[in-house]
């Protein structure tokens, strides 16, 4: 009744299993990989489109395309690039909100005074 299904153990490379060549399969990977680090971190830097277009240089429709998984159009590179923009401008906004903490418990104690 049952019909027994067939599995196979993934090369840990879905790009290799469905049949690119080794080096493609590596480059589409890291392309992934990195498309999906751009877009994690667009989403929690939580930037207009806008703004994350002018930020990293680019057309605010190029954002759109980067959210949307679209790739193609960016070298990886360039994708690397739009990764270490995205984190710096990140880094920066926390050690903004650290300074002006900072900045807000000082004023409050010389309030105090």
């Amino acid at each position: 009744m049952c019909d027994k299904i067939k599995f196979e153990k993934s090369s840990g490379n879905v790009f290799k299993d469905i049949g690119f060549s080794d080096a493609e399969a590596e480059i589409l990977a890291s392309r992934t990989r990195l498309t999906f680090e751009v877009f994690t971190l667009l989403k929690k830097s939580r930037l207009r489109r806008v703004k994350a277009a002018k930020l990293l240089g680019v057309d605010p429709s190029d954002i759109l395309k980067l959210r949307n998984g679209d790739d193609d159009h960016f070298s990886l590179t360039c994708l690397s690039d739009f990764r270490d923009q995205l984190k710096c401008y990140m880094k920066s906004q926390v050690l903004l909100s650290e300074n002006d903490d900072k900045q807000g418990n000082i004023d409050a104690l010389d309030v105090t005074k």
